[in-house]
């Protein structure tokens, strides 16, 4: 029945409906895992590497800051070739899942620094003096009053950068990891019809998005809610 009502449709109509699955599935299947592994590990790296600017020996800082400006003054594309197609030079095969992986994560990992920072530096030294004054170590400090607050400082552009690595997942094509836009050049490549399966791809990505924007809204609302309650508590 389905293939029977297939059959009436527009041809542009009818090759979206039949490569939808295969790139949703691709996008679910790779797209999805590499994006929230990705940026779990480059969230981690993140934080460790804000902490050591911050509090860090100067060697490891000045390290961090090598890492930093390296990652930042360089093209993610760029990154990604030299970690696949480069590294085999010297000895070192990766897997392109992996080191779809490794590149992404480094990537996060540098630019989320500069925001967990950034947020950590905006709490007022007059929480310090109130945890250190409840006799806190520094560590216990930093877990129980700075961090709390630097997290509804730091949702949004973390926020952002997650949508952002969603979308920046589609380079992972380059280094042949089977993600949606790589399922779209498949597909294009046998049926000749590349502006459609690309904007197809598109749209898939923009759907992923636009969820994940919504689930944003709700976060920051939920932290500025909380935000507003401790203040009136105060």
């Amino acid at each position: 029945m389905i293939s029977e009502y297939a059959s009436l449709l527009p041809p542009w109509l009818r090759l979206m409906a039949e490569s939808f699955w295969p790139l949703l599935h691709a996008g679910l299947t790779f797209t999805v895992p590499l994006t929230l592994l990705s940026f779990a590990a480059g969230l981690a790296l993140a934080f460790v590497v804000a902490l050591i600017r911050l509090f860090g020996p100067a060697p490891l800082v000045a390290l961090v800051r090598f890492y930093v400006w390296l990652i930042r003054g360089t093209p993610l594309l760029v990154q990604l070739f030299v970690i696949f197609y480069g590294l085999p030079s010297a000895g070192i095969v990766l897997d392109p899942l992996l080191a779809a992986t490794i590149g992404f994560t480094l990537n996060v990992g540098a630019y989320n620094s500069e925001v967990i920072r950034a947020a950590i530096e905006s709490i007022s030294k007059g929480q310090w003096e109130a945890a250190y004054s409840l006799s806190m170590t520094r560590g216990q400090a930093m877990r129980r009053t700075i961090l709390p607050q630097a997290a509804r400082v730091a949702v949004p552009p973390l926020s952002n950068s997650f949508i952002s690595l969603v979308k920046d997942t589609s380079l992972a094509a380059v280094i042949t990891v089977p993600e949606i836009f790589q399922a779209a050049q498949r597909i294009a490549a046998v049926t000749y019809e590349p502006l459609i399966l690309y904007v197809e791809a598109a749209i898939i990505y923009l759907a992923f998005c636009s969820v994940l924007s919504a689930l944003q809204t709700r976060l920051e609302r939920r932290y500025g809610q909380h935000a507003a309650f401790s203040g009136n508590l105060r």
